[in-house]
């Protein structure tokens, strides 16, 4: 037995004894503000969740990171001492590296991509892996757009323009070698210290999708958008195993049931209000510009430095080629 089955093991015996039976209301952290897509996904999981369990089960939600950094809610879950996570994907790449593969620049090219691949064969096997990696179980999946790039200096159009910004990115390693093949070393920094670094002028610049900036009001401490579509923004549900385990068959089929119905509520969400957001930062102030000649610049120096340095990170070039079979596009050889 694998010393993260070990600790689910003790840590299931625990919760069994103390979960009560009925109206239980569990924990959900949210690492981002209100009116973004991860507060959508959560209050989606939570309505279906009692109406799923007649009542019997519910959920509040503590947004901002009120209960950790997205990273550290992940170790909470896998040891018990908390219930459910929303969180950007690239957070929990660190503790399972096979779901890195959805952060690998320019592999979703489109919102249809991103539903398809986490709804798909290759989704179920990326919950497989995250149970096993790190002793939390992925019950629904958010969908937040591409991660735009923005910035207090400049329109950014070309790789030249990026030069001389300093870009905040997660501590993800894939993100950040992407940055460096753009020829840019970003600074690595935590979600909850990003507003801040951007209002006192220690980083110029961050990536996230429209949704999130919104929500997080970077648009008082930035002023230009780039259509950078490096990355779509995918944020799972995430529930606690040994808390998952110490349930009832019923009351498990009823979280993944509510985690279905949160999942294509986010995904309505995300088609009937980015555009929205879009005119609403527009509307505040903020300039948007695209990529010259189509983003091709950007595309080509990632796809050649970036993927192949983390084919063994994510399990292989074979993972990597599942997910582009999937979606009916060409091996990497």
């Amino acid at each position: 037995m694998t010393f993260t089955k070990r600790i689910l093991t003790v840590s299931a015996s625990i919760l069994a004894l103390a979960m009560p039976v009925a109206a239980t209301e569990f924990r959900i952290a949210v690492g981002d503000g209100a009116g973004g897509t991860q507060e959508a996904l959560g209050k989606a999981f939570v309505s279906a969740l009692q109406e799923q369990s007649g009542g019997e089960m519910s959920a509040q939600l503590f947004l901002n990171g009120q209960l950790g950094d997205e990273q550290d809610t992940v170790s909470a879950l896998a040891t018990g001492t908390l219930d459910f996570s929303i969180l950007a994907i690239n957070n929990l790449t660190p503790f399972s590296p096979s779901v890195g593969t959805l952060t690998l620049p320019y592999v979703i090219l489109s919102q249809d991509d991103a539903e398809a691949i986490t709804q798909g064969e290759v989704g179920q096997r990326m919950v497989e892996q995250t149970i096993e990696d790190a002793g939390v179980r992925i019950v629904g999946w958010g969908y937040s757009g591409f991660r735009v790039l923005t910035n207090s200096r400049r329109p950014v159009e070309t790789v030249a323009d990026l030069q001389g910004l300093q870009i905040r990115t997660p501590r993800n390693e894939i993100m950040i070698e992407t940055y460096k093949a753009w020829g840019i070393n970003p600074t690595p920094m935590a979600w909850s210290e990003t507003f801040a670094a951007l209002q006192q002028g220690v980083v110029h610049g961050q990536d996230n999708p429209y949704m999130t900036v919104y929500a997080m009001k970077f648009d008082e401490v930035q002023s230009y958008i780039t259509n950078i579509r490096y990355v779509f923004s995918i944020e799972p549900l995430i529930v606690s195993e040994a808390l998952f385990e110490s349930l009832t068959p019923d009351q498990q089929a009823q979280i993944l049931a509510a985690g279905e119905a949160a999942t294509q509520a986010s995904a309505d969400f995300l088609r009937a209000e980015e555009a929205k957001i879009r005119d609403e930062l527009v509307a505040r102030g903020m300039k948007i510009s695209d990529p010259a000649d189509g983003e091709a610049e950007f595309m080509a120096l990632a796809t050649a430095h970036v993927w192949p340095k983390f084919y063994d990170q994510i399990g292989g070039k074979d993972v990597l080629n599942t997910v582009l079979a999937s979606l009916g596009r060409p091996a990497v050889e």
